[in-house]
């Protein structure tokens, strides 16, 4: 008959392995974790960040930021009311302006620019602001040296106040001469029109007087 500490012995729990407190215990190797391709292996994440190291891709990105914080800053209250109104107004003004060369008799209330013959509220979508951010950041996010780019954005938003007036003006004689051309000739003709010339004009810029070694 075996002993029993040999009986004792042959009960006693055998000794976990290490390859399971290898597996289990918290200081060890986690394995691998599929994040959904959100790990540090994801070729959309390579390729993003291997595409903002290159020189076009750190325009994009730049251009991305400016832009954004451009529309943010001009969403504000403060500055939509001490700012962009304003300048609403002011685009109503050089509008009227050029109106009554034409005989028109305009005057603005306002933002309302009317005359005897048509009115036309011009909100904020109506002053080329948008045109001019796109324009602007395109500009500051080139690698160009900085002289360049302070003329870039003088000329730029000269030009594109200059092409808006003419928008508003056109606008103006179109709600006189075929009203029910209006909404389409305002919210898809002349707003798309304003925003390709912003972007012809930065190419313009771009190609003309920006540097040929641009700055890091």
């Amino acid at each position: 008959m075996p002993s029993s500490r040999a009986f004792g012995g042959a009960l006693k729990r055998p000794p976990v392995s290490r390859g399971c407190q290898d597996v289990r215990s918290p200081r060890s190797g986690a394995p691998t974790i599929d994040r959904g391709g959100r790990g540090p292996d994801n070729p959309a994440m390579q390729w993003l960040r291997e595409f903002l190291a290159t020189p076009a891709g750190r325009f994009v990105g730049r251009y991305v930021a400016v832009l954004s914080v451009g529309f943010i800053v001009i969403a504000l209250r403060p500055v939509n009311d001490h700012v962009v109104n304003p300048y609403t107004t002011f685009v109503a003004q050089e509008s009227k302006v050029v109106l009554n060369l034409f005989g028109e008799h305009a005057r603005v209330v306002g933002q309302v620019l009317t005359s005897p013959r048509f009115s036309v509220t011009i909100f904020n979508g109506c002053n080329g602001l948008e045109a001019i951010l796109i324009f602007v950041s395109g500009v500051l996010a080139f690698p160009a040296p900085w002289l360049r780019k302070v003329f870039g954005v003088i000329l730029g938003f000269v030009a594109i106040q200059v092409f808006n007036v003419i928008r508003v003006v056109s606008l103006f004689y179109v709600g006189i001469l075929r009203p029910q051309w209006f909404n389409v000739s305002h919210v898809f003709v002349w707003q798309s029109l304003v925003i390709v010339f912003g972007v012809v004009l930065w190419l313009l810029w771009v190609c003309r007087y920006a540097s040929a070694s641009p700055e890091r």
